[in-house]
């Protein structure tokens, strides 16, 4: 198992955020959150990558999610980019090499770099990059130590059409490599082609969950399922689940 979440519970006063939430993805699997804004999508993701206190029990490769071991394994790439105004394209990637203690580090970064047209950028400060432009460098920053588990929150957001193609294609190779993948997002377009698992959040909770294969097994409309929660019918969906 590459991803183990159980019970979380995160609280923010008064304010329950995420209400007793599990789930699981496998080895090579493309895991998406799906919920409006405010179901609690970000803050899973963030009790996942260890940014917030929770309870309840995570694990990332069988280690605890706030230990070095399941930290090695982890890249996440937040919703709004927070990078460092004074460090340039390159330093920032040097930065993320030595952190992670990487060797033959460059190649890979040079490539990730072409990739998302951000090779002729190198020597620009992170104050100096457009919006879009961070985004593709958080994202560089993220895959570069080619971790087992990536974490996308709302990925597409801000991405030009040239970026948004990389970013399906290189998500769709990181699967095929035997990576874990969970992204979150309101926008089921953005990864209709190729998620495997969805779990539907709403007030902080999994209303349901399902595969690809339950959906094309039964001829399910997934987006139907979505509006049905999301849009306040209370009716219990088949084969939903509530925590």
């Amino acid at each position: 198992m590459m991803l183990s979440v159980r019970g979380v519970t995160k609280k923010y006063g008064k304010l329950i955020a995420n209400d007793n939430v599990s789930f699981d993805i496998n080895q090579g699997e493309i895991s998406i959150l799906l919920g409006p804004n405010g179901a609690g999508k970000s803050t899973i993701i963030k009790c996942i990558a260890g940014l917030l206190k929770f309870d309840g029990n995570i694990m990332i490769c069988g280690n605890p999610n706030k230990s070095l071991p399941a930290k090695r394994e982890l890249g996440y790439i937040s919703e709004v980019p927070a990078l460092y105004d004074m460090l340039t394209v390159w330093e920032h990637l040097e930065f993320i090499a030595r952190a992670y203690s990487l060797t033959d580090w460059k190649e890979s970064a040079e490539r990730l770099l072409l990739r998302f047209e951000l090779d002729d950028k190198k020597k620009k400060l992170g104050s100096e990059l457009s919006k879009g432009m961070q985004q593709k460098l958080s994202i560089c920053c993220g895959l570069l130590p080619n971790p087992k588990l990536i974490l996308f929150d709302e990925p597409m957001v801000g991405l030009d059409p040239h970026a948004i193609k990389e970013l399906k294609n290189l998500i769709v190779e990181k699967k095929q490599e035997g990576h874990s993948i969970l992204i979150s997002t309101h926008m089921l377009d953005s990864v209709s082609e190729f998620w495997d698992s969805t779990n539907i959040m709403m007030d902080g909770k999994i209303a349901a969950r399902r595969t690809r294969r339950d959906v094309v097994g039964n001829g399910e409309d997934l987006e139907a399922l979505f509006f049905q929660i999301t849009e306040g019918n209370k009716k219990k969906p088949e084969g939903g689940m509530e925590e």
